[in-house]
């Protein structure tokens, strides 16, 4: 089995030598029928010029017009011309003096063709010592028929010919090669750089997907398809790399609860304790098993939605009800903190939204307006239409974020500084499962930085109601 690169260097030779034969083939075929026509023009001028001279002797006497023997210049007229004029029935009358004792052939398919007025074209190949070609006139002069007959040689039409075969055919061969060396030389440096794009990928593995494919210069075709695919590359690289640091992620938040029930339930299994203490030691490890449940239950939130797994919408519910709905949810919370929660309807138009995936995000954001509020403050939720589509607003007056941290809310497990130093609980899901949830059904939430202080997320639902397939879970963060 010939190679890729073989089949496209010899498919290109042959449709290059079929053009270029074909090209060439045309060509000659042009020029003999130009060289012919040439010809044929020259005997029959001939011959109608005889046949005007024999009219105008009205017959009286027949003879080949030629230049009398002398001392007169040479006449180029009838240089390699024969002559002949014979009668009705095919007998020689006169004919050129380079004919001598030699006669043009007559014969009877001529001479019925001849009596019906017709011109005759004929090429004799063995006549002579060079193949001729001949044509006869037929006229009629006091009414008797006569013809007269033009014979020219071949020989110089068939060189030309020979010379034009012979310049089409190297001209051929140094096209054809020249353009095979082109291509052969384009397919060389196209698959060199193919197999060194293979040679590289072949290299890349999982634990080197920093590598990228070599670039072979230019923006062509080639150069756009490596571009596509190290930009494929940075995608799976930056996914390895998001699925390790969420994996790490995952096993350093699981095993913290776990450590701390394993080492509640042994201190607490030490020496027998008063009923009291069991009580509170349970109490203790049911709060790490909520946390544990929590987690579990984000997880395989943001595997199903990862995984695309949707259901059909749910009951529909009128947004601001679910807004209602989840402020008075969250009240007791609220004022725990003397945290004021204000609600301002701005709606143009009715929306209706699936309150459990919607809910599930509000009260995410709600929640974490209120965690990182400082007492006695406020937490403003506005709810308005922007260009016909629903837009929640949720702002506080907490310390805001970091510049640094904004660009990495959204991500799996990430805390911010006052929840890495203990000042707030939350494993660092609660966002990244509700940006999951948009995103997966055609919304988005943004978030930034007020003015006057606090931060500020916008939720931006989507054209259409959205759900997913699981229960929302025990909390929020």
């Amino acid at each position: 089995m010939l190679s890729l690169r073989r089949r496209l260097v010899l498919m290109h030779l042959l449709v290059i030598l079929t053009a270029i034969g074909a090209t060439a083939a045309a060509g000659w075929w042009v020029l003999s029928q130009s060289v012919n026509r040439q010809l044929d023009a020259a005997l029959l001028a001939l011959a109608e010029t005889e046949v005007a001279t024999l009219n105008d002797n009205n017959g009286a006497k027949v003879h080949v017009h030629e230049a009398p023997a002398g001392n007169a210049p040479p006449s180029l007229a009838r240089i390699d011309r024969l002559v002949q004029i014979i009668d009705g029935q095919g007998r020689i009358l006169a004919r050129s003096a380079n004919l001598g004792a030699d006669k043009l052939p007559v014969h009877a398919q001529q001479m019925s063709q001849l009596a019906a007025g017709a011109t005759v074209f004929e090429t004799l190949p063995d006549t002579r010592e060079e193949p001729l070609r001949m044509v006869s006139v037929p006229t009629q002069v006091r009414g008797q028929h006569y013809a007269v007959q033009v014979a020219g040689s071949l020989d110089d039409a068939d060189n030309i010919l020979q010379s034009a075969a012979i310049l089409f055919a190297a001209m051929a061969v140094a096209l054809l090669a020249a353009v095979g060396w082109a291509g052969a030389r384009l397919s060389s440096k196209l698959f060199g750089a193919i197999d060194n794009i293979v040679d590289r990928a072949r290299e890349i593995e999982e634990s080197n997907l920093h590598q990228r494919l070599p670039h072979p210069g230019g923006g062509d075709e080639i150069g756009h398809l490596v571009d596509t695919l190290n930009a494929m590359l940075a995608r799976i690289e930056n996914g390895v790399e998001a699925q390790r640091r969420f994996t790490a992620d995952a096993s350093h938040e699981l095993r913290s609860p776990l450590s701390r029930l394993r080492a509640e339930i042994e201190i607490t299994l030490r020496r027998p304790r008063d009923s009291g203490d069991y009580v509170v030691a349970l109490r203790s490890c049911l709060e790490e098993v909520e946390r544990l449940t929590m987690l579990v239950e984000e997880l395989l939130m943001l595997a199903r939605l990862d995984a695309g797994h949707e259901r059909a919408p749910a009951e529909l519910a009128p947004l601001p009800e679910l807004v209602s709905e989840i402020v008075m949810r969250l009240h007791a919370q609220a004022s725990e903190r003397d945290i004021d929660v204000m609600v301002a309807d701005e709606m143009t138009q009715p929306a209706m939204v699936d309150p459990g995936p919607v809910g599930l995000v509000l009260r995410n954001l709600l929640d974490n307006a209120i965690k990182f509020s400082p007492q006695n403050s406020r937490v403003t939720l506005r709810v308005n239409t922007e260009n016909g589509q629903a837009v929640l607003s949720i702002a506080d007056q907490g310390p805001g974020l970091d510049k640094a941290e904004l660009p990495y809310v959204f991500d799996r497990f990430f805390r911010g500084a006052r929840m890495r130093a203990g000042e707030v609980e939350g494993f660092g899901l609660g966002l990244a499962l509700s940006q999951a949830i948009m995103q997966a059904h055609g919304g988005r939430i943004e978030v930034a930085n007020q003015r006057g202080g606090g931060a500020l997320f916008t939720l931006y639902l989507p054209p259409a109601p959205i759900a997913f397939e699981t229960a929302a879970p025990r909390g929020a963060q």
